[in-house]
């Protein structure tokens, strides 16, 4: 596989013209300060009055059209109303403005021919302008006119100005570049819009036991568990040890659950009568309303409870039967507020406060993103016979999500938006990704198109100085089966504002997860699990917002398939690993130098650094740590002064097998043919066969090391205790530093008083057994 230019992969920086105005230092002179000004004409058609009929029934169906050179928009049309509202807006591009003259006509519609009923006109050299935070412009009555200028009854109530899109109407407005979509729902899924995640808890189901159930095979001990159902999520506890009719278990279940609660927990004890089949016994449904909300173990005791088995759950609205027996089951059940429900990867989450708002900390600052613009952006999708896209951003930072409108057609669309954030821990991540809008034109039909991803950036905010301001262009990077692939690039202005520097410090002390993460730990593959049902209830809910947050767009910004086995990812971090350790190897490179006189120079300075060391041991820590300073302090002349962005060679993703990226892209379970697996099973075993043999390796050194005491090797062991008084006596003889000097003149000695054989020790720890003789 060719690889693409490195270059083209690079973090660019830029001097965009911002706010209106130019950066001076690392502070900006204007309020809406890290986008650049876009400038737009903004028509707000209000209302009409005394409009004339046009037909025998002595009423009208009255629309405006707003119209602007080769761009017109209208408005939604009324059925026989002579005095209709409207409060529409429209804005149309300075950029592509090719008129100087804007019209506003009313119409009648008609089956046939829209009728004209009159009409209002600008010179667009008169239109004010209007910068916020000035006040809105009031709308005024304007006579309409026919098209040879006579006035006409009828009168339309307009404000015409010219704004940018800091105006309060430009979210809410029809913009001239969304003219080829039609249908209220295109329109809707343009605009740009901020979401919030819902207040995702952990419910936390602790089964303790049940009382006097009833199976309907009394002649055998029933082997009982507890099903639980929330949603979509489905969890169960083991079988019952006992075995009886008053079963135990005292066992942990834990689910995700966000509000409003909509579903209550439906519990179910069941009787496993063969392997596929299973009696129920009973069940029970319970509001999460009503559950018991913890913040810590520590302060408010949680008391179980029992609760009444009955073989018929009540449905809201249906009368409840009174019971006289029943079997019962005893739970304690509560909503855990003290923990952070992870639905984002550990390792670049954007928010690590815990549920409950009571635990929250106050702010450390704020967080302002400015998307620009992009460019070089791929087609991705083809409309009569012609290459398209219609890019959209969105942006996650802790439980608020905004979205971006959409630009139509544009390989280089202009965005100029500005978002801003509180930000409470600055070892979080801000993520953008860029996708391409397939709703617009018919997508929203059954087996419709989704929203393709173009790329993302994600920026550490810890990595970025304070009230700096960054404006970069960052690469667009997507990997597909056939390679990694750069699908343009995305310009943004980033600036971390701290309110409190010492707050900010003081921050770094602190646990990175609550309190509970630690006190209480969850397993592994809880976490796993949780986050898995998390991600799925943000996505469900998010969907159903109005325009929609596509599941697509919101999996992809949560990385949620990061955990599937990549070959291309193991190696990345394989050699990651080697580069942490490349540090020590160069060291134990440094030292074998020494050792071996390569420079007698440097030995001898070192002979001589040693030997004070040791005749003053006090010197050793600050010595260490003033040459960690002195490093610190050397390394500030080329500290980065960019963001990370995403690097192609670091994922190995440059130089990477087109078979390795097919499995990578495969589904779970395999979709791809018998041969084609039975492959990679093959080549999967032969590395797990290398990893089994480094571990074994490594177990053997350590039970060689348990051996020594052992007697499994009663010689060897007997030397070494023997070893062991001997050098008890005379390191108690003798004096530290006289040991200490011994061992390294020793251990630096020079190469004419060495031999290239192992040294004793070295032979004597090989010599040790260890339980490989025990392995199969």
């Amino acid at each position: 596989m060719q690889k693409p230019p490195h270059e083209d992969f690079s973090l660019k920086e830029t001097k965009p013209h911002l706010g209106g105005g130019k950066v001076t230092g690392d502070k900006l002179t204007a309020t809406y300060d890290l986008v650049e000004q876009m400038q737009y004409l903004y028509v707000r058609v209000v209302k009409a009055k005394d409009l004339p009929a046009k037909d025998l029934t002595g009423s009208c169906d009255p629309y405006v059209e707003v119209k602007l050179g080769n761009y017109k928009g209208t408005t939604r049309h009324f059925e026989k109303k002579t005095n209709p509202e409207w409060n529409q807006v429209f804005a149309f591009s300075k950029d592509r403005i090719q008129a100087s003259v804007l019209e506003v006509t009313v119409k009648d519609k008609d089956v046939v021919k829209d009728d004209f009923i009159g009409r209002v006109w600008f010179e667009l050299s008169e239109v004010p302008k209007r910068v916020p935070p000035d006040s809105p412009l009031a709308p005024q009555w304007y006579r309409l006119e026919e098209r040879n200028g006579m006035k006409v009854k009828g009168e339309l109530m307009l404000a015409v100005w010219w704004g940018t899109q800091a105006d309060e109407a430009f979210s809410e407005a029809w913009h001239s570049d969304a003219a080829a979509v039609s249908g209220a729902d295109g329109l809707a899924n343009m605009r740009s819009k901020v979401y919030l995640s819902p207040k995702l808890w952990y419910l936390r189901v602790n089964v303790i036991e049940a009382q006097d159930l009833l199976p309907s095979d009394r002649s055998r001990f029933p082997e009982v568990f507890v099903k639980a159902i929330l949603g979509h999520q489905a969890l169960r506890t083991r079988i019952s040890m006992s075995k009886s009719i008053n079963p135990k278990w005292n066992e942990d279940l834990m689910f995700v659950a966000a509000e409003p609660f909509e579903e209550p927990l439906i519990l179910s004890v069941e009787d496993r009568l063969a392997p596929n089949k299973e009696e129920v016994l009973g069940r029970c449904a319970i509001p999460l309303q009503s559950v018991e909300r913890r913040l810590d173990h520590v302060h408010r005791p949680l008391y179980s409870k029992w609760y009444n088995l009955e073989k018929h759950v009540i449905v809201e609205g249906e009368k409840k039967k009174e019971v006289k027996f029943a079997s019962r089951i005893h739970m304690r059940i509560c909503l855990e507020g003290g923990y952070h429900v992870l639905d984002e990867s550990t390792h670049h989450s954007s928010d690590l406060r815990p549920t409950a708002k009571q635990l929250w900390k106050p702010s450390i600052g704020v967080l302002e993103l400015g998307i620009l613009n992009a460019h070089g952006l791929t087609p991705m999708k083809t409309i009569d016979g012609r290459a398209s896209t219609d890019a959209y951003c969105v942006a996650k930072y802790g439980q608020k999500w905004v979205r971006t409108r959409t630009i139509i057609d544009s390989f280089t669309p202009k965005w100029n938006e500005q978002y801003t954030w509180e930000v409470f821990d600055p070892c979080t991540v801000v993520t953008i990704g860029v996708f391409d809008n397939g709703h617009l034109h018919g997508g929203d039909k059954p087996g419709g198109a989704k929203d393709s991803r173009i790329g993302k950036v994600r920026i550490r905010l810890s990595t970025l100085e304070t009230d700096r301001v960054y404006t970069h262009s960052y690469p667009l990077l997507v990997l597909h089966p056939s390679g990694v692939k750069k699908t343009g690039e995305i310009h943004l202005a980033v600036r971390f504002s701290c309110s409190s520097l010492l707050n900010m410090m003081h921050m770094y002390s602190h646990p990175l997860l609550p309190k509970m993460h630690y006190l209480h730990p969850l397993t592994v593959s809880q976490l796993d699990s949780l986050r898995h049902q998390a991600t799925q209830i943000v996505s469900m809910r998010l969907s159903r917002a109005e325009p929609p947050l596509r599941k697509e767009v919101v999996e992809y910004m949560l990385d949620v398939g990061s955990h599937m086995w990549s070959m291309r990812r193991s190696k990345a971090n394989f050699f990651r690993i080697m580069g942490v350790l490349s540090g020590l190897i160069a060291v134990g490179k440094w030292f074998d130098q020494i050792c071996n006189w390569k420079n007698p120079i440097t030995t001898v300075l070192i002979n001589i650094l040693f030997l004070i060391l040791v005749l003053y041991p006090e010197l050793i820590l600050p010595t260490i740590f003033l040459y960690l300073f002195l490093i610190g302090v050397w390394y500030y002349r080329w500290r980065p002064r960019h963001p990370p962005h995403m690097d192609t060679r670091l994922s190995c993703a440059d130089g990477a097998h087109p078979d390795e990226l097919d499995e990578e892209f495969d589904t779970f379970p395999t979709s791809r043919p018998n041969d084609m697996v039975r492959m990679r099973y093959d080549r999967l075993r032969s590395i797990a066969g290398r990893i089994q043999t480094v571990v074994g390796d490594l177990a053997t050194q350590g039970e060689r090391l348990q051996s020594l005491l052992s007697w499994r090797d009663p010689r060897a062991t007997a030397l070494f205790v023997i070893f062991c008084l001997v050098a008890a006596i005379v390191l108690y003889v003798t004096p530290f530093q006289v040991v200490a000097l011994l061992i390294g003149f020793y251990a630096l000695r020079h190469p004419r008083f060495r031999h290239k054989l192992p040294s004793v020790p070295l032979n004597f720890f090989r010599r040790l057994p260890a339980r490989t003789d025990s392995m199969l």
